[in-house]
Parts: structure tokens; sequence; C-alpha cells
């Protein structure tokens, strides 16, 4: 058996953050594998509290913070994070003085810019610029992946709707009106997410993208701007980028390719 890694001091994990380029003021929105991060000092709450420290009290942090469940009402005191979302994420919103979005596309946050971003109503498909990720690119902010890559860059949806991609699948939420479940079927920019790590590679050639480590997990820090406007021209030139190739064996941009017209 390996030996167990120690836990990072949080004063640690607030140098590791400075270094990668997180700075006081910041507006971050962080995505985080915690299981490969970890052990920090003080658990999810301690790497909270570091990430609190690092972006100082004019800093905003967001996380996202939906339901993973399209067949119950979302209630914003209640309501688990999805949890492919991770333990960090779930910790977040239930924290005193964190804001969480009342439907079930939310996100929480906590800073002076937090009701700013997390106020919105609920948009179908969720991640326009009317959203809690196109308020934070409005605010010039930063997105920090701890311990995943790009396919968790929500932000990427936004960069799709901007560009006018053409695939739409089929997806529901539900939704409480006069106090009864209801349910509202959509169309969402929806897929596998995989070809989003792309990015990764756009942002390293043009320099717009910081790796480091963080706790004991890669962490990548870019900012919002440099990510939209790199997808963005990328699906401008082919809005496809993001699929898997037609005929390829994934279930998920099958679906997106079926829902093209033509």
């Amino acid at each position: 058996m390996p030996e167990p890694r120690p836990a990072v001091p949080i004063s640690e994990v607030v140098d590791q953050l400075h270094a990668l380029g997180v700075e006081p003021g910041h507006v971050l929105l962080v995505h985080t594998s915690f299981r490969t991060v970890g052990p920090v000092e003080g658990g999810p709450a301690g790497l909270i509290q570091a990430l609190g420290h690092a972006v100082g009290p004019q800093g905003t942090l967001v996380m996202p913070s939906w339901t993973g469940d399209n067949d119950r009402p979302f209630e914003p005191g209640a309501t688990p994070a999805a949890p492919d979302l991770g333990v960090l994420a779930d910790t977040f919103w239930r924290l005193p003085s964190v804001r969480r979005g009342t439907h079930p596309f939310a996100f929480a946050a906590r800073g002076p810019a937090a009701a700013a971003i997390v106020s919105d109503p609920l948009i179908l498909p969720p991640h326009q610029m009317a959203s809690p990720v196109g308020r934070v690119l409005e605010h010039d902010g930063r997105i920090l992946l701890l311990g995943v890559d790009h396919d968790a860059n929500t932000t990427l949806h936004l960069a799709e709707l901007l560009a006018g991609v053409p695939y739409r699948n089929p997806m529901h939420i539900t939704v409480l009106r006069g106090g009864r479940p209801v349910r509202m079927d959509y169309l969402e920019n929806d897929h596998c997410c995989q070809r989003f790590t792309l990015a990764g590679g756009w942002l390293k050639r043009l320099d717009q993208q910081k790796d480091g480590t963080v706790g004991h997990g890669a962490a990548t820090l870019t900012r919002s701007r440099d990510v939209v406007d790199l997808a963005v021209g990328h699906l401008t030139r082919d809005p496809f980028t993001f699929l898997h190739p037609r005929g390829s064996e994934c279930q998920e941009c099958a679906l997106a390719w079926r829902s093209v017209p033509g």
C-alpha cells in the first residue's frame, strides 16, 4: 500500500495559488476534484479557506452548484449539488455568507460580486450571457481548474452559444409553479464535453494559460475572456469542433449530430 499523502497546509495552498497567478480582487470561477487535489489541511473547508485568502475580501469565489436530479424541483437551501461537481462544490454553497442561485442551473458565490453573478432568473438553454458564466466573463473573471481539465469548464458552453453552434439535444428540468412540480422541456447544446480539452492547447500556444500545482493536484488558471474568444473563433470556423466525429462510438455526441438540421 502506498503511503498516504500528507495534508498540505492552508498557508502553502495560498502560496501555490498566488504562484499560479490568482490575485486579490479576482472573480474566480472554480472547478475542482478534491480527491485529486487533497488532502488539504481542514479538508474541503480548508481549501475553500485558502481560495478565500488568495482572492482576499475584495475578490469573489464562484462555483457550480446545480442539481443532478432533473425530475425533482430545486430547493436552493436543501438540494445537494450534483455528485459529479464534487465535495468542494457541495460544501461551498452550505457555508455562511455564500449566495446560491434559485433555479436548477444554480451557481454559488461569495464576495462583493456574488449577487450580480448568481441572481439572474432561469434561462434556457442555461449557459448564456445572462447566466453565472456570462456574468463572470463580464467581471473579467478567471477560471481555475483544480485537478480537472477543460472538459469541466462550463464557460465553453457559453462560447458554443455565442458562436451559434447548430446542435441542440432535448433535455428537461422540473420547477415549482404555484407550489406544484412542473416539467420544462428545452433544447441544450449538450454533448460529452471531452473535446473541450482542446482549449488547453489553444490557450498554451498563446501563453494565455498558467499551469502549476495546488495541493497535490495539477492546476490551471485562465481568463474567462480568453477562453471564450479563442473558442468562438474556432467554432466560427468549424461549429462541430467540440463533437466527436460523426459515426464515432460517443453516444452523447451522436445525439448532438442527429439534432443538426438537414
